[in-house]
């Protein structure tokens, strides 16, 4: 059996798809995934400094979830739905992550990149548009985005995976 036949993408899918949910479920620690989107959620924060100080703010998270929604589209459009699919789970695992900072934008517990003299994004982003008293709700928020982003990753990876496995039995 080589490394592209379909029994092979169903590993694949089942091991993205088991650790999506794992993701899910202990979202509050620190996963090994969690370094590479740092690195995308600081890169947003570069990338948009010449737009003024809300934007600049604002995407570093936004490029944190921005960039695996683009890369999950590309996969979509170059007929690769598996790899599409499975980015659609990574979008969901960074909505996930980026609900756990939001959440923490009146409490400002959680130890930031850079430490206390760094602005905490979400406390800044919230507290300009008059919404830091709705912590939760931005937070429950984007925790649902993540999960339905989960679930749907999953379900369609699985479609996917299942049709190119049945065309070879």
């Amino acid at each position: 059996m080589t490394s592209h036949h379909p029994a092979w993408r169903l590993i694949g899918v089942t091991l993205a798809s088991g650790y999506s949910l794992y993701y899910a479920s202990t979202a509050t620690a620190w996963h090994f995934i969690d370094y590479t989107n740092l690195i995308f959620h600081e890169a947003g924060h570069a990338l948009f400094m010449f737009f003024g100080e809300f934007i600049q703010i604002a995407m570093g998270s936004g490029l944190q979830v921005l960039l695996p929604l683009s890369i999950a589209t590309y996969f979509f459009t170059k007929d690769q739905p598996i790899s599409g699919a499975i980015c659609l789970m990574w979008t969901g695992i960074n909505c996930i992550n980026v609900s756990i900072y939001a959440g923490d934008a009146s409490t400002l517990a959680l130890p930031l990149l850079g430490g206390e003299a760094v602005i905490h994004d979400w406390n800044y982003l919230l507290g300009a548009l008059g919404l830091l008293h709705r912590t939760s709700e931005v937070a429950a928020v984007l925790y649902s985005l993540g999960i339905i982003a989960i679930i749907a990753g999953i379900g369609l990876s699985y479609h996917f995976a299942l049709q190119q496995y049945e065309r070879t039995i």
